[in-house]
């Protein structure tokens, strides 16, 4: 029997304070993560150098004692092992080559040709699993295919995720195989990250919601099917979160249809729907809505009382909604954390 309660709440179990843990927990909110930031010189440099990497990781663990870190890497270089260029413009995000023709995929590399590029990943998950406090979960992540992609088709995030649509529409057999490879690459980069000393992988994707009828069976169900399927098959007992954001009615059997542990819930719904839905079929995290972070006071007090107490007659783990966000207020942090575990 693990003493790890993220473990526990993975496994089914009900417990009486829930583990808590933050999307993008090591980030910007907090003073110590800038200035690691600064000194790695840019975003990409910090994802891949690994004393770096695992410091903004460990970060919020020695200041908060959340019960899990989560790897701190993007899910952007992914695409960039599989040969896409990768940039980052100061204060708009990512820049991505793009990939909308048949003519773009044939210049991609193949699944088994991604671990160079994302060596130094594995080998901070490596210092992780040995430098966490014995308590502390370890996870591990991907971004989702679908989410992925459209990244690598519109060449940055977009609102409407418009260019990926698209070429679905238009040329559904490229865009298939976009869906496919990153689908085996994301096992092969999941894997790796397991045999390096992840105890739990996590699949973000973050678009699901732009995705409806038969498109969300097809790109957003069935790639976390064969994702978790193969993981599973080759890591037994390995414990997968998913996380299809906005999926709003498609959270409910999410569970069964993947074979998920868990499903983390974003904020669009209210705990009340996610217990009495979702809930049911196993494990959720969520889903304070991470503007509590920023505004603070008794609200945040009383919301995450609201999310404790309507998720408490199932497994559950705290989280937000969606990532913490860089203007929120590190004491804040602290004062959710201070209300889930001591009521």
């Amino acid at each position: 029997m693990t003493d790890k309660t993220i473990l526990r709440a993975l496994n089914g179990e009900v417990l009486p304070t829930p583990p808590v843990w933050m999307m993008r927990q090591a980030g910007r909110y907090l003073p110590e993560y800038r200035a690691t930031r600064a000194q790695a010189g840019d975003f990409l440099s910090l994802c891949y150098t690994p004393d770096l990497a695992a410091e903004v990781t460990l970060q919020p663990i020695r200041r908060y004692g959340f019960d899990a870190a989560i790897l701190f890497a993007d899910i952007l270089l992914l695409p960039q092992a599989l040969g896409a260029d990768l940039w980052f413009v100061t204060g708009e995000g990512p820049r991505l080559s793009t990939t909308t023709s048949a003519a773009d995929f044939a210049k991609l590399k193949g699944k088994d040709d991604i671990h160079e590029t994302l060596a130094p990943v594995y080998e901070t998950v490596g210092i992780l699993s040995r430098e966490l406090p014995r308590e502390t979960t370890l996870i591990g992540f991907a971004g989702a295919p679908w989410t992925v992609a459209t990244y690598m088709i519109a060449g940055r995030g977009t609102k409407d995720q418009g260019p990926a649509h698209a070429l679905k529409a238009e040329d559904r057999e490229t865009f298939s195989k976009i869906i496919d490879l990153l689908t085996v690459s994301t096992i092969e980069y999941l894997s790796k990250q397991v045999e390096a000393g992840a105890e739990v992988v996590k699949i973000f994707d973050s678009w699901a919601g732009s995705l409806k009828g038969q498109d969300f069976e097809d790109f957003a169900v069935e790639p976390a099917r064969k994702i978790i399927s193969e993981m599973k098959a080759r890591f037994p007992g390995l414990p997968i979160i998913a996380f299809p954001r906005e999926a709003g009615e498609g959270y409910i059997g999410f569970h069964e249809k993947t074979g998920a542990d868990c499903v983390a819930l974003d904020n669009s719904v209210t705990p009340e729907w996610g217990a009495a839905n979702v809930q049911i079929s196993g494990c959720v995290q969520g889903n304070l809505d991470p503007k509590h972070m920023v505004t603070g006071g008794q609200a945040l007090i009383d919301e995450t009382r609201h999310v404790v107490e309507a998720f408490k007659n199932g497994p559950h783990i705290f989280n937000l909604g969606h990532g913490i966000t860089p203007d929120a207020d590190p004491e804040n942090v602290a004062l959710m954390i201070e209300t889930i575990r001591n009521g």
